[in-house]
């Protein structure tokens, strides 16, 4: 558990434009408490070390997706949305950051469509996007 949290914390202290909003033990807390607690989470390993995570909630967001720096580009990514459309056919939604256009060119490539984008309604006051899929069990 404390992996994923890690992955998240050096994403965040290596992206310029995300504010730290809590503090890394925080976050390890909240993943704890909350996150594999309340939300379906799927971690992907690669080499016996943790390389990504995504947690899907049961009204089908993917409320985090997330590659360790070393194993980007390599399908982790791919991998774990493919296991969330399996456990989800019929829809998803995320929520991405507007900053951040490799994200958004990723799910973009991935079947997602952009449907609604706010000025920064969220706790670190970022414009965002939320994207759409509808799988097959989802079209009329």
């Amino acid at each position: 558990m404390s992996a994923c949290a890690d992955i998240l914390n050096r994403w965040i202290d290596a992206t310029p434009w995300m504010p730290r909003i809590h503090d890394h033990a925080d976050v390890e807390r909240f993943y704890v408490e909350t996150v594999f607690v309340e939300r379906t989470v799927v971690v992907a390993e690669r080499d016996d070390r943790v390389a990504g995570f995504m947690a899907l909630s049961s009204n089908h967001y993917v409320t985090a997706l997330y590659v360790d720096d070393a194993c980007r580009g390599i399908g982790v990514g791919s991998d774990l949305l493919k296991t969330a459309k399996s456990l989800s056919a019929s829809e998803l939604n995320l929520w991405t950051f507007e900053a951040n256009g490799k994200a958004q060119r990723f799910y973009e490539r991935q079947g997602f469509s952009a449907v609604r984008r706010t000025d920064g309604d969220n706790e670190e006051s970022l414009p965002d996007i939320l994207y759409h899929w509808r799988g097959a069990e989802g079209r009329p």
